[in-house]
């Protein structure tokens, strides 16, 4: 096919790439370590790389020649051989553990550097021109957190904003919002930027030894918003795990009876909104926009009923029948909130709240709090992008992965959140990856761009390929054929040629 003459640039894309080292397997596919793979755009020609995240995790495991250091889902033993003091000692440092630095989830941009990124406080530097590996960064030594998301936000100067939760830090267990400047002041040319980072509020959490786990946040143009979710780590357990012989992903429960949490931080102010708002149990890991109208925040999710998701990808499950085998026991659905900040003190109890004509509510308890239900836009999304100049902002469209039953994506889709209209790729035998949109330049219209995703053939012999669709019509561009062998990725970043610096600098 042909590819637009202005699509100039990278799509670099992270995602856990191998699960065997020596005689030893991980238990988890999220456990993998970090795979890095990039499609560069130039001149209509598209030139593919991929490359092992080099982190401290993945040398120690290769040196080794087996699994050396633990994974959420994969817990490590010293070698047996090693006496009875070195054991106690091991296991007295496993409490607070040193996590992992094989950050596989996303790319994160901070300043003119990329870095790639997971769950835990480290992040790595990355040459996104070689994929090599550059310096590693601890959060904690900037900010007091032990976990951070691998979904930021940037705002429109470029800072970018990222959470992560505090466990236990002189005695309290909180939510951090952060905040990186894009830029360091002139005469300090040689500083990092986290050394610039700050704090701009936290969030105690509910309970001091269960804090909510939470894989992204939403934003709009004078609120964060962070959703305290029932689906808790169990520090003590945490604390224990490598002394009963568990995993960490043993210490995430799920409680169905309990309450979600919405928190809304002015960004101004800095300050939550007092009133309490909630909504039943649910399990979610992405949050698609997030907008302000006439009073109300209005914000998207995509929501299970249970945690199922995570134990669909135990890498037992992942058998060659897993399509057939495994099953969701709940389905994602894209949910909308609505939230009305403006209301009124004296509005009568069991009184709904929305004034926008939504099928969400907001039901004012005798307590005083707010008991929100959603809308529910569509079923059967995940892994969602936006055109991010929309981040905010009223918007229309969501690309996204088509999944039912089977935790494995076999379509993509463009869905229009007004009208519920969904448009579809699918092409026997292909799993593709999250779908991700590139504005044309100087566009004026939302969908005005193209969609890029990586597509792994479910017969090995078959190549993959890069998708190229037209956002708006959703067909296809072109594609180009990779004649090497591709794993299924998670998350990645489109960088515009402009933003790339040249490998002299």
């Amino acid at each position: 096919g042909q590819l637009p003459t202005w699509l100039q640039g990278m799509l670099l894309r992270n995602g856990p790439g191998m699960h065997t080292i020596g005689d030893t397997k991980y238990n988890h596919w999220f456990d993998g370590l970090a795979l890095l793979h990039s499609f560069t755009f130039k001149n209509g020609e598209v030139y593919y790389r991929s490359k092992y995240l080099r982190s401290d995790t993945y040398n120690c495991n290769i040196e080794a020649n087996r699994i050396m250091v633990s994974e959420f889902g994969t817990m490590v033993y010293p070698d047996p051989c090693k006496n009875i003091f070195a054991k106690a000692f091991s296991y007295l440092s496993h409490t607070i553990p040193e996590f992992t630095d094989n950050c596989l989830i996303n790319i994160m941009k901070a300043g003119d550097d990329f870095y790639a990124t997971g769950e835990t406080n480290f992040i790595r530097k990355i040459n996104p021109q070689t994929l090599e590996t550059l310096e590693k960064v601890d959060y904690n030594k900037y900010v007091s957190v032990n976990l951070a998301t691998s979904h930021p936000h940037y705002d429109s100067a470029g800072n970018v904003l990222n959470m992560g939760t505090s466990i236990v830090d002189k005695g309290r267990t909180k939510y951090l919002l952060f905040k990186i400047p894009s830029s360091v002041p002139e005469q300090g040319k040689k500083k990092s930027c986290f050394k610039q980072l700050e704090v701009v509020c936290s969030i105690p959490s509910r309970t001091l030894l269960h804090p909510s786990y939470y894989h992204s946040f939403g934003i709009t143009e004078n609120y964060i918003i962070f959703i305290e979710q029932p689906f808790r780590l169990d520090i003590l357990k945490m604390a224990t795990a490598y002394i009963r012989g568990v995993t960490w992903a043993s210490c995430l429960a799920f409680n169905k009876d309990d309450k979600t949490w919405f928190h809304f931080i002015d960004r101004k102010t800095k300050k939550e909104v007092s009133t309490k708002f909630y909504t039943d149990a649910l399990v979610f890991f992405h949050h698609i926009n997030a907008y302000e109208e006439d009073g109300h925040i209005i914000f998207d999710i995509i929501a299970y009923t249970d945690n199922s998701l995570y134990d669909m990808f135990y890498l037992k499950n992942l058998s060659k029948d897993f399509e057939k085998n495994v099953k969701l026991t709940s389905i994602p659905t894209c949910r909308r909130f609505v939230v009305p900040l403006q209301c009124d003190k004296d509005a009568v109890v069991d009184s709904n709240l929305v004034t926008l004509p939504s099928t969400a509510t907001a039901v004012k308890q005798k307590d005083g709090s707010i008991y929100c239900q959603p809308e529910i836009l569509c079923e059967g999304i995940e892994l969602p992008r936006i055109n991010y100049d929309y981040n905010s902002k009223k918007y229309k469209y969501v690309f996204a992965t088509r999944v039912q039953w089977s935790p494995v994506p076999t379509k993509i889709a463009k869905f229009n959140t007004q009208t519920k209209e969904m448009l579809q790729w699918r092409e026997d035998d292909c799993w593709p990856s999250e779908p991700v949109f590139v504005p044309r330049p100087g566009a004026k219209e939302e969908d005005d761009g193209v969609v890029l995703t990586c597509v792994v053939k479910t017969d090995p012999k078959d190549p993959p390929f890069l998708l190229v669709l037209d956002a708006k019509t959703f067909t296809e561009l072109g594609r180009a054929i990779v004649n090497v062998e591709m794993h299924m990725d998670l998350h990645g970043i489109f960088i515009p040629q402009q933003d790339m610096k040249t490998e002299t600098e």
